[in-house]
Parts: structure tokens; sequence; C-alpha cells
């Protein structure tokens, strides 16, 4: 996303989810994706399947600040999604705005 203000954090990345946890972590993101946009520090917060790469899901969000972001792991990380995504492979890239 463009034009974010200076102090923002952002996050972009992946998941590759196995085969046989797609169905679940699909199911899963519903909620995790709109609790996630209901917090107040987020900018937004994208989670979209690949066109490429079967199971992986590509990751896109921003938050106000690394406090909000901190905020986020932590709700997220005590709610169901963590018990639906346990375990499956990351890659991100984390960084303020400037």
């Amino acid at each position: 996303m463009e034009n974010l203000p200076s102090g923002s954090f952002r996050l972009e990345g992946f998941i590759d989810v196995p085969g046989h946890r797609v169905d679940a972590v699909r199911a899963g993101l519903v909620d995790h994706i709109r609790l996630t946009r209901e917090e107040a520090g987020c900018i937004f917060f994208e989670v979209t399947p690949s066109k490429d790469v079967p199971g992986r899901f590509l990751v896109s969000e921003a938050f106000v600040d690394e406090a909000a972001f901190k905020f986020h792991q932590e709700r997220s990380g005590s709610s169901p999604w963590a018990r639906v995504s346990e375990d499956i492979p990351r890659n991100f890239k984390t960084w303020t705005v400037e």
C-alpha cells in the first residue's frame, strides 16, 4: 500500500499451508481477518491465496505503529487462529515506514 504515514509498521510475506490443512486454514481466516481489521491500530490486513503456489497464502498488513502490530500479535497468538495455523511455515518481512 502506498502513502502510509511515517512510523507505520508493515509486514509482507506468505504462509505455506500443507494440503491437508488448507480447508481448516481458509475457514479460520474468515474470523482472523475480521478480528484483525477491527483492531484500532490496523490500517489494512489482506491474506489471499497465491495463484502460482498451491497452499501458499500471501499476507500484507499495516498497522499505525509497532505497538499496534505487537498488540495484534498478542491478540492473535491466543486466538482460534493460533491453533488453526500452529506450526505452519511463515516467511515474513517486517519494517517501519520512514
